[in-house]
Formats: C-alpha cells, sequence, structure tokens
C-alpha cells in the first residue's frame, strides 16, 4: 500500500456514465462549465478555440468559478483524447484525470502531485484543494446521473471570510 504524504492527494469516484461524456466534462469549456465553472477559456498559439473543441497538450486555460474573484490559470500538459488530462493547478501543481470503464461503472482518478511542503501549502493546496476536488467530483457524479447540481450558483458567498472552508456547495 502507498504511504499517504504532503506531496500528493488522489481522489476516486465512480460514475454512472460513459468514458466519453466524461472526457467532454474535462476536455472542452461546454463541459466544465456544465458542472464545475462559471466560465472558462482556453488558447492555442494564443488564439481561444471553440467551446466544443477538445482541448490539446500545450493548450493553455483560464478558469473563472462562482463566488470567487480569482482566476486560475494554467497549461494542459497532456490530453490523449480519451481518457487522460493532466493540467498545472495551483501554482506547480499537476492534477491528473484518468478516466476507466470498469466492469458496471466509470472510474475516475484525480490525484494533484507536487503539492509544496511549506505550512501554507498543506492548509491552502493539500488540505483545501483535497476537499474541493472531494466536492466537485461529488458534483460532477450528481450531473452526470441524476441531472442536479450542488454548487451555489444564485447566493453570493464571497462576503464570509472563510467560504471556501466553510462552506462545502462553494
Amino acid at each position: 500500500m502507498k504511504k499517504l504524504d504532503w506531496y500528493e492527494f488522489t481522489k476516486r469516484i465512480y460514475i454512472h456514465t460513459t468514458v466519453e461524456k466524461l472526457y467532454w466534462c474535462w476536455a472542452t469549456k461546454e463541459g466544465l462549465i456544465s458542472w464545475f465553472l462559471k466560465d472558462a477559456e482556453f488558447s492555442r498559439n494564443e488564439k481561444v478555440i471553440n467551446n466544443s473543441e477538445f482541448i490539446q497538450q500545450n493548450d493553455n486555460y483560464t478558469w473563472f468559478w462562482y463566488n470567487w474573484d480569482g482566476k486560475e490559470e494554467g497549461k494542459i500538459l497532456e490530453a490523449n483524447g480519451t481518457n487522460v488530462i493532466k493540467f498545472t493547478f495551483a501554482g506547480s501543481c499537476v492534477v491528473t484525470i484518468t478516466i476507466e470503464q470498469k466492469e458496471h461503472a466509470v472510474l475516475l482518478s484525480l490525484t494533484q502531485s507536487n503539492i509544496p511542503l511549506d505550512d501554507k501549502s498543506k492548509l491552502e493546496i493539500f488540505y483545501g484543494c483535497s476537499n474541493g476536488w472531494t466536492f466537485w467530483l461529488t458534483n460532477l457524479k450528481s450531473y452526470l446521473e441524476h441531472d442536479i447540481l450542488l454548487n451555489e450558483t444564485k447566493i453570493d458567498l464571497r462576503p464570509f471570510g472563510l467560504a471556501g472552508y466553510e462552506f462545502v456547495n462553494m
């Protein structure tokens, strides 16, 4: 068994859907804003790509969430067109998404690695992102299996100073 450490974490979830649908949810702007983001932009060679176009290695992204004024910018490190996506996230971290058809459902695995080992990163990235991804993968399952979104899009949670740590549907 692999030992747990502060350098990386993995979250897994079974979802009753197809590999193709799950890949679309991660690999297109249309897919990402259907369950995850308020808005997203992908660019290739400094040109914005179409909302329905699949991302490719070396594309850049900018993501915007509901209830957060910031943005996340990064680079697509790998996108094989079927079941693997890898991108930079939260500074120097790398997120790897793998999608595998199993006997009764599709297994989605998300690993966030290269987490700095200072105390601030342990709190904000390891703890914060680990909790965040747990919610977002649950939201993705809810969306694909029941057409229900669990994230808050109508109530402004930004006035709560610790909203990202206290609200479970941020």
